[in-house]
Parts: C-alpha cells; sequence; structure tokens
C-alpha cells in the first residue's frame, strides 16, 4: 500500500475530493477550468502555483498535503477539514486583532450562549457546528473585549478563554497540536487578566491531554501535577468549582501515568480523582469540562485498559453502577468508555461482545469514530478469529479495520 507521499498529485487531488465535489464543482469552486481539473486528477498536466494553491483552498486544505508532504487526517470529510480551516482561522485573526467586520458584536450574554453551544456541539462529536459557533464567539468578543472595561471585560475575558479552550481541544482530537497550543496560549493570558483559578486549572487539563496526544508523557504529567497543586482543595471545606477542577487534573495526570505504564503513580492519582468525585457526590459541569463519579468511575477502566489490566477493567465495567451510562453522558464520553470496555473484550477472548461494542459505537458516532485509533486495534484482535467479521462490521460502521 502507497504512503500519501508516494501517490502522485492527481490521485492525491482525487482522494481530497472524494464524494463530496465533482470534478466540475471543485473547478467552480477553485475558480479554474474543469479541464484542468480533469487532467491534474489524471496527471495530464503540471498544476502553476497558482492553480495549486486555488485547488488546495477549494478542497479546505493546505498545499503541503496536496503536494504529499503531509498527509491528511485518515477519514477526514471536505466538511471536516474545512470546519478545522475556519476554526484555525479565527484563533489566529482573533488572537492578532483581525476582526474586520465585526463592527457591531454580540453583547456578553449572546456570545456566553454561542460558547456553551460550542461546547454542547464539541462533546456531540460535531465539529461543523463546533467550528462555526466558536468562530463567531472568537471574532466578535474580541472585538467587543478591546473596547470593555470593568465587569463587561471580565465576563468577556471568561467567555473567550473558554471558547479558546474547545477549540484547542477539538484541534488535540484531530492531532492538530499547533493549533491546540495557539488556542490554549491565547486562553491563558486571558484567564490570568480574569483571575478565575478554576478556569486556569480547566486550561491546564486541557494542555496536559494535548501533550498526552503528541506523547510527550511526561510534560503531561507535569502540567497536570502542577495545576492540581496550585488548585488542590481541602476536601472537608472547599466549594464543588475547585473541587472537578482538581478532580479532571488527577484524571489527567493518571491516565499519562498509565500511558507511560506508571501503574502505582497512575492508581495515586485516581484514587486522588476517586476522593474528589466522592466529595462532589454527583456529577458537575463547568465550562465545558464534566467531572463526577461517573467520569473518575469510567476513566478508571481506561487507566486499567491502558496498563493492560483486562480483568481488572471488565471488573470495573461490569459493576452495577456501570450497567446503565447516565442519559446525561456525552456522546464523546461515552464512546471512549466503550471502546476501552471493547478493547479489554477482545483482549479476554470475547470476541463477540467485542464486536458487539464496537458496532454499538459506530452506530452511535459514525463520524466520530472515523478519526479514533482504538477500532484498528480491536479489529486486528478480532481479525485473529474471523476476518470476515471484522469486515462486516468495518462496513457497517463506516470504518475500514482491516485492510
Amino acid at each position: 500500500m502507497c504512503t500519501w507521499a508516494e501517490l502522485t498529485t492527481g490521485r492525491r487531488i482525487k482522494l481530497l475530493r472524494g464524494s463530496d465535489l465533482t470534478q466540475l464543482a471543485l473547478a467552480e469552486a477553485a475558480d479554474v477550468p474543469y479541464g484542468l481539473v480533469r487532467k491534474a486528477e489524471q496527471d495530464r498536466c503540471e498544476l502553476s502555483i497558482g492553480s495549486l494553491l486555488k485547488l488546495a483552498a477549494a478542497l479546505q486544505t493546505d498545499p503541503t498535503v496536496m503536494v504529499g508532504q503531509q498527509a491528511p487526517r485518515q477519514g477526514m470529510s471536505l466538511g471536516t477539514r474545512a470546519a478545522l480551516r475556519a476554526l484555525s482561522d479565527a484563533v489566529h485573526e482573533s488572537a492578532l486583532g483581525e476582526w474586520d467586520g465585526c463592527e457591531d458584536p454580540s453583547g456578553v450574554e449572546a456570545l456566553s450562549e454561542a460558547r456553551d453551544g460550542a461546547w454542547t456541539a464539541y462533546w456531540a462529536g460535531d465539529t461543523v457546528t463546533v467550528s462555526a459557533l466558536a468562530a463567531r464567539v472568537l471574532m466578535e468578543g474580541q472585538a467587543r473585549y478591546s473596547t470593555a472595561s470593568g465587569a463587561e471585560r471580565e465576563r468577556l475575558g471568561l467567555v473567550l478563554a473558554s471558547t479558546y479552550r474547545v477549540a484547542a481541544s477539538c484541534a488535540t482530537g484531530y492531532g492538530y497540536r499547533d493549533l491546540a497550543l495557539s488556542a490554549l496560549t491565547s486562553a491563558k493570558g486571558l484567564a490570568r487578566e480574569s483571575g478565575d483559578p478554576v478556569l486556569g486549572a480547566l486550561l491546564d487539563s486541557t494542555l496536559s491531554w494535548t501533550y498526552l496526544r503528541s506523547a510527550q508523557l511526561s510534560r503531561a504529567v507535569a502540567v497536570a501535577e502542577r495545576a492540581a497543586l496550585r488548585i488542590e482543595p481541602s476536601f472537608s471545606t472547599s466549594d464543588r468549582p475547585h473541587l472537578l477542577a482538581y478532580g479532571r487534573l488527577m484524571i489527567s495526570a493518571a491516565v499519562a501515568a498509565s500511558r507511560g505504564e506508571d501503574g502505582s503513580a497512575a492508581d495515586t492519582y485516581l484514587s486522588q480523582a476517586h476522593a474528589a468525585a466522592a466529595r462532589l457526590g454527583s456529577d458537575m459541569k463547568l465550562h465545558g469540562t464534566n467531572f463526577g463519579p461517573t467520569a473518575a468511575r469510567t476513566e478508571a477502566v481506561g487507566i486499567a485498559v491502558a496498563l493492560k489490566d483486562y480483568g481488572r477493567a471488565l471488573t470495573l465495567s461490569s459493576h452495577p453502577d456501570m450497567r446503565t451510562l447516565p442519559a446525561g453522558m456525552s456522546k464523546v464520553a461515552r464512546n471512549r468508555y466503550r471502546l476501552d470496555v471493547a478493547l479489554a473484550q477482545a483482549s479476554s477472548g470475547l470476541y463477540d461482545a467485542a464486536g458487539d461494542t464496537l458496532v454499538k459505537v459506530g452506530l452511535d458516532a459514525p463520524e466520530w469514530v472515523k478519526h479514533q485509533a482504538l477500532p484498528g486495534v480491536i479489529g486486528r484482535r478480532l481479525a485473529s478469529v474471523s476476518t470476515a467479521r471484522v469486515r462486516r462490521i468495518g462496513e457497517l460502521i463506516g470504518v475500514p479495520l482491516i485492510g
């Protein structure tokens, strides 16, 4: 199988166009002749720099992807690529003060509502809506923030910081590390100016996850641990927001430690997360973050899987409290947990159960699952028993699980 770099430019254009666009539609979107697109896909012409840039813009991708210097994310649709490009533009242009066209920006209440909508869309796996709402908040919010003062400026700062955070979370999920770090840089500055330690701690939780996804495990642990020490609560007197932030940071540290196969450290951090969850007593949502007993239990399963303690993972997942997930649990969190369970099942020889769990994930979150690594890992383990069934599952959920 050829790598992306080994494909011809014409083949790359055809794959990027996919089924979303016809050749004619691509030509019209790029403002180039139809014949140019047809010949380019057949590798019968040499594209000029100008045509290459026009086609890349129409396909909502970077010219470096077009020429094979970097590969696109697997399974990413044209709509998702366009959404991430728009989100990237908003993150950078808003921070640079390039908010032309925002002469009459929305007020704090409307921007807060849009920010909340972006978080809801994020946890539902709806990247297009995340981008549309977050871009609006960042551009209009920064325009208003530049002239605001007093209480309005403080509230706008918190709204903007939280919105940069959802942008960073979305970017991290797709492997766009540099975009995530840019968004978090802007968010941290706003959080410091607004003086909200809880939001600042949650930003570090997202930063820890960004490092985790970049395989910088020691940095992921260190960031979460330092932030937790700054906000460490007294379990007898602390308010719920501080408990939420502390618990989420302990989860971040535990997950990163487990990926580094440090079971002792992971268990220590996880026990602190369970303590914070017990003190909270019920699940809580703040600044787009969910934490409480449900998160502590489901993350414990994922940590056991990362440590290859599949028996423990299955024992935890079979606890009475885990048999029925809360109705309010987000689609993304629910299916992350299910993938962990499916991997534990497949690794324990429960192949039919693993296949059924994987199908549930694919049907519940068909777009989200395309960008996850675990389905492929699970598919390869199931293929040791029946490649035919794995192919059927892949066709059912729209994800090729084996070659």
